[in-house]
């Protein structure tokens, strides 16, 4: 019977080694298309690090990835897997809007910035709860209710935009512009303040509530008792309740905070960037954490990881479809594709191989240490 890994193995060795069999993977099929997978990998680094813009842009796609990476890891944790993000992010993004809508014009920036993140992150969590709640005390499974919640939250944001928040007269479906205290400073403007030079990007402090909520989930998973009693129901719900905790609580706690993780994207794309309510703010981040969370192991620093890979694909992919002739999106999709089946999907498969490698580089050692002595 195969051991299971070390923890460090685990977490960084096989899903570097994931990461290399999917971008080997994705080099065939660039070479098949006829064009050179070295150029392309060479291109695609570049667009997303070579240059403080494109390093700006690539953080700027993490900030959204780590918010719903760290959405489906606290559902998965309590033994759930939240589908939901999508929907959540949509209905959080509602609340923000709002809040800023209603209140930007009268309120200064240090009230109204903390109260837009409130907002987004209580709607966010009243949604995710509804989909737990049926869960955990009438047995609808969460993964069915939260895939046609993301179609409600979808379809209710449409209504709101059509038909009470567009600003009359316009085309373009979106609310009216935030006020100025409703805007997140963007990076380039925060160091310039520090007397460093930056050039514009959409990148905001939102990255930075980003890693503050990474250092929030891992402590609330790991150094809290509301996290063990969370990490022992998803681990055994009938031994939780044998030690005395209430599953169907937790069920409730962890689909909760999960929803207001997810509503806080909206920091990120509408306090950060648009200035308004718009439609598709999300852009699918949903269902991109879910990719996230799983190459990162649900651990809040392997998201955050796992988010800056992700992004970088975002930003390199578009620089790949620019550069390089014949280069189209869809093969920047086929590489994320091949990036969510090595290191999601098939995130084990190679792992015996690498446990039966790490034994036998172990015996070798000891083998050594006995000859020498």
């Amino acid at each position: 019977m195969n051991q299971p890994l070390p923890r460090w193995a685990d977490l960084l060795l096989l899903p570097a080694i994931n990461l290399a069999v999917a971008l080997l993977a994705a080099g065939v099929m660039v070479a098949l298309v006829g064009q050179s997978p070295l150029d392309v990998l060479v291109v695609l680094v570049r667009g997303a690090f070579g240059t403080e813009r494109g390093l700006s842009y690539t953080l700027y796609y993490a900030t959204t990835f780590v918010f719903t990476g760290l959405a489906v890891a606290v559902a998965f944790h309590g033994g759930l897997f939240n589908i939901g993000g999508e929907g959540q992010a949509i209905v959080g993004g509602l609340g923000t809007g709002m809040a800023a809508l209603w209140w930007s014009a009268s309120l200064p920036a240090w009230a109204m910035l903390p109260l837009m993140l409130l907002a987004g992150a209580l709607f966010g969590m009243l949604w995710a709860a509804v989909p737990a709640v049926l869960q955990a005390y009438r047995g609808s499974h969460v993964v069915i209710t939260t895939i046609m919640f993301n179609f409600l939250a979808s379809s209710l944001l449409v209504y709101l935009l059509v038909n009470h928040l567009k600003v009359p007269g316009k085309m373009a479906v979106e609310s009216a512009a935030f006020g100025a205290s409703a805007k997140l400073p963007a990076m380039h403007a925060l160091l310039a303040g520090m007397g460093l030079q930056w050039p514009a990007s959409p990148l905001n402090a939102s990255v930075l509530l980003a890693l503050f909520a990474a250092l929030g989930v891992y402590l609330l998973l790991w150094h809290t008792r509301v996290g063990y009693a969370l990490r022992a129901t998803g681990a055994s719900p009938g031994a939780a309740a044998y030690a005395g905790i209430r599953p169907r609580r937790q069920v409730v706690l962890a689909m909760g905070v999960s929803g207001a993780l997810a509503g806080m994207v909206a920091m990120n794309e509408l306090a950060g960037v648009s200035g308004r309510l718009i439609l598709e703010y999300a852009g699918g981040a949903g269902f991109t954490g879910i990719a996230v969370a799983l190459m990162g192991r649900n651990h809040p620093g392997g998201i955050v990881a796992a988010s800056v890979l992700f992004g970088a694909l975002f930003q390199g992919g578009a620089e790949l479809s620019f550069d390089v002739p014949g280069f189209t999106r869809d093969m920047v999709v086929m590489l994320q594709g091949f990036i969510v089946l090595f290191s999601g999907a098939m995130a084990y498969v190679l792992a015996p191989a690498v446990q039966r490698a790490l034994a036998a580089i172990e015996r070798a050692s000891a083998a050594q240490g006995v000859a020498r002595g």
